[in-house]
C-alpha cells in the first residue's frame, strides 16, 4: 500500500514537472514557430465561434420568450403586442439597472474594450469584465433594447484570446494580434463573412497589415465561420446584380458616400447628446434604463423595427417596398431608439443599427433619385451603398464594408461602387468630425487615442521608469566658495539645490559656480541659489516621454528634476533630454522590430 501511494505520488511529481517544463518552453516556441501561433489562433476562432452561437441563440429565445414573435425575429415582425413592445424594454432597464448598482458596489469601473486594450494596454483584457459586458449586451438586446451585439461578440472573442495569450505568456505585439484574432472571429462568425472579421481586426483592432499576422487573422476567421455555420443557418442578400454601374451611378455613389458621413455624425453626436440629457437630469442612474426603455417601448408602437439590433428588419427591408415617408420615419425612429438606448444605460453598439439606418436612407435616396432623374439601378443597390457607407461613417474600416458588401451580396461591381462610397465616407467623417464611434467615446472620456495603434508602450515608458534616481541635493543657503570646495570642476556636472525644508530650489551646473569670477570682476555672488537654474521647470514621475520631450523643448535644457509633486516639490531624481530620447528610440527600434519580424 505504501509502495502504491509512493509510485502514484511519484507520477503526480513527475507529470506536474512535465507540464511546468511544456510551460515554460511554449512562450519560446510560439515566438520562433509560426505554426503554433496559427494553431492557437485557429483555436481562439473556434472559440469565437462559440461564443457568438450561443449569444445568439440566447437573444433569439430571450426574444421569443419575451415578444412571442416567431423564430424569436423581433424586429422584423408584423406585430408585437403593444404591452410587451412597451413592458420589456422597461423591465430589461430595470434589470441592467440593479446589475449597475451591484457593479458600483463591487468597484467594476469602465469596462476596456478590444481597441482600447490593444492601444493602451498591449492586448490585456479583463476577462470578468469582459463576461460582464457580454451578459449586459445579451440582456440589453434580449429585452428589447436598441442596440446591437456585436459589442459583446468583439468583447468576448477578444477577451478569451488576451487570456489566453497571457496564460501561454505571449509577447506584446503577439497578444495584440490574438486579440485581433479573437475579435476577428467574432464578427466573422456573426456575419457570416470571413473576410468581413479579418479586415476588421486589420483596420480596427490591429490597425496594421502584416504578412506575419495574414495567416492568424484569417484562420481564426475562418474557423468561426466553420463553428457557427454547423448551429445556423447564414442569410445572404443574393440578389442578382451584375452591373456595370453607369457615369451618373457613380455621381450618386459619390453623393451617398457624403450623405452618409454626415448622417452618421448626427447619430454619434446623438448618442453623446442623450447621454448628455441623462446625466443633467434627477433621474437616478439605476433608472436611467427603465426610462429609456419605455422611451424605446413606445417607439414600438409605431414600429417594431426599432427594438433589438434591427437584424431581421433589415432583411425584410431590402425585400419590401416602403413610400418615402414611412423609411424617413424608420430612420427618425431608430436612430433615436439607438441613441436612447445607449445613452440611458444599456449596453451594445452601433454596427448594426448603422447597417439598417444606412440602408433605409439609401433605399429614400433612390426614391428620390427615381423621381428626379430617372434611377435605372435596383433600389436594393443604392441600400446596400447607402447601408456600407453609413457603416463606415460610424464604425470606420472602408475594406471591412466592402468585404462584408462583397461576401453578402456576391456581386463585385457592387463592392467596387461600395469601396468608393466608403471611402468617401470615412474621408469625409475623418475630416470633419475626426472620429469614429468608438474613439469618440474615448473623447468624451477626455482619452486622446484615435485608433487601435499601440501608443500604450509610450505611456509605460514614463519619467518614473528613465529617471536617476542618485541625485546629490545641496542646501540652497550654500556660499559660493563652499559649494566650489564641495564640487571640484571635473566631479560632478550638475547639482540639485533644496531650502530649509526640502524643497526644490533649482539646478546648478558645477562649471556656472566655477566659472561666475572667470572675467576678474567682483565676485555679487553670495549664495549659489543666485545660480540656480529651472526652479519652475519639474518633472512629475508619472510624465510619460512625449510630455517630458515636451518640457524640455519649451523650457531649452537638457536636465530636469523629478519631484514628487507640485506642491511638495520633494526631489526624487534627475532626468537628461539625451537619455529621455535614446529610452525613445530604443523601444522605438523595439516596436518596429516586433511589427516587421526583423
Amino acid at each position: 500500500m505504501t509502495a502504491s501511494r509512493t509510485r502514484s505520488q511519484r507520477l503526480r511529481r513527475n507529470g506536474r514537472a512535465a507540464y511546468l517544463r511544456f510551460r515554460r518552453k511554449l512562450p519560446r516556441l510560439l515566438r520562433s514557430d509560426d505554426i503554433s501561433l496559427v494553431l492557437l489562433a485557429a483555436l481562439i476562432g473556434v472559440g469565437a465561434g462559440v461564443l457568438v452561437t450561443a449569444m445568439v441563440g440566447v437573444s433569439k429565445a430571450l426574444h421569443a420568450a419575451f415578444f412571442a414573435t416567431r423564430h424569436g425575429e423581433v424586429s422584423g415582425a408584423v406585430f408585437v403586442d403593444p404591452l410587451r413592445a412597451v413592458g420589456m424594454p422597461v423591465l430589461g432597464g430595470l434589470v441592467i439597472g440593479a446589475i449597475g448598482i451591484l457593479l458600483a458596489r463591487r468597484g467594476r469601473g469602465t469596462v476596456v474594450d478590444p481597441v482600447e486594450a490593444n492601444a493602451l494596454h498591449g492586448g490585456r483584457l479583463s476577462l470578468k469584465d469582459s463576461l460582464i459586458l457580454v451578459v449586459q449586451t445579451m440582456v440589453s438586446n434580449g429585452f428589447g433594447a436598441s442596440v446591437g451585439m456585436e459589442a459583446g461578440y468583439t468583447q468576448g472573442g477578444a477577451a478569451f484570446a488576451s487570456g489566453l495569450g497571457r496564460l501561454l505568456r505571449v509577447r506584446r505585439a503577439d497578444l495584440r494580434m490574438l486579440v485581433g484574432c479573437g475579435t476577428a472571429g467574432a464578427i466573422a462568425a456573426a456575419f457570416d463573412a470571413p473576410l468581413t472579421g479579418a479586415f476588421y481586426a486589420f483596420e480596427l483592432i490591429i490597425v496594421t497589415y502584416t504578412v506575419g499576422s495574414l495567416a492568424p487573422v484569417v484562420v481564426a476567421s475562418i474557423c468561426a465561420v466553420g463553428v457557427t455555420r454547423l448551429f445556423l443557418t447564414p442569410v445572404t442578400l443574393q440578389f442578382g446584380f451584375s452591373g456595370p454601374l453607369s457615369g451618373s451611378d457613380y455621381v450618386l455613389v459619390m453623393i451617398m458616400g457624403i450623405l452618409c458621413a454626415g448622417l452618421g455624425i448626427v447619430l454619434m453626436r446623438g448618442v453623446a447628446l442623450a447621454e448628455s440629457l441623462f446625466r443633467r437630469s434627477r433621474i437616478s442612474l439605476a433608472l436611467r434604463p427603465a426610462v429609456g426603455g419605455l422611451l424605446v417601448g413606445l417607439m414600438a408602437l409605431v414600429t417594431p423595427a426599432v427594438l433589438s439590433s434591427g437584424h431581421s428588419a433589415l432583411h425584410v427591408g431590402f425585400d419590401a417596398y416602403y413610400p418615402a415617408g414611412f423609411l424617413v420615419l424608420l430612420i427618425v425612429l431608430k436612430s433615436l431608439a439607438s441613441a436612447i438606448s445607449i445613452g440611458s444605460g444599456f449596453r451594445g453598439g452601433l454596427f448594426f443599427a448603422s447597417l439598417f439606418i444606412g440602408a433605409m436612407f439609401g433605399k429614400l435616396v433612390a426614391v428620390i433619385w427615381i423621381t428626379g432623374f430617372g434611377l435605372q439601378t435596383p433600389s436594393v443597390v443604392i441600400a446596400v451603398i447607402g447601408m456600407s457607407a453609413m457603416a463606415t461613417a460610424v464604425v470606420g474600416g472602408p475594406l471591412t464594408m466592402s468585404f462584408l458588401a462583397l461576401e453578402t451580396t456576391g456581386s463585385l461591381p457592387l463592392t467596387i461602387a461600395v469601396l468608393a462610397a466608403s471611402v468617401l465616407s470615412s474621408m469625409t467623417v475623418r475630416r470633419t468630425f475626426g472620429y469614429s464611434f468608438a474613439t469618440w467615446r474615448f473623447h468624451l472620456r477626455g482619452e486622446t487615442i484615435r485608433s487601435a495603434a499601440d501608443i500604450g508602450w509610450m505611456r509605460e515608458l514614463s519619467v518614473g521608469r528613465m529617471m536617476r534616481r542618485d541625485v546629490r541635493t545641496v542646501p540652497s543657503t550654500l556660499t559660493l566658495e563652499q559649494f566650489r570646495r564641495d564640487f571640484p570642476l571635473g566631479a560632478n556636472q550638475r547639482a540639485v539645490l533644496v531650502d530649509d525644508l526640502g524643497r526644490y530650489a533649482g539646478i546648478i551646473l558645477v562649471a556656472d559656480a566655477h566659472g561666475a569670477d572667470a572675467d576678474g570682476a567682483d565676485v555679487a555672488v553670495e549664495t549659489i541659489a543666485e545660480l540656480a537654474r529651472n526652479r519652475k521647470d519639474v518633472l512629475l514621475p508619472h510624465m510619460n516621454i512625449r510630455e517630458a520631450a515636451s518640457l524640455f523643448a519649451t523650457s531649452q535644457t537638457e536636465e530636469l528634476v523629478v519631484v514628487d509633486g507640485r506642491e511638495t516639490l520633494r526631489v526624487l531624481g534627475l532626468l537628461t533630454e539625451q537619455f529621455a530620447l535614446r529610452r525613445y528610440n530604443a523601444e522605438l527600434d523595439r516596436q518596429s522590430r516586433d511589427l516587421t519580424g526583423v
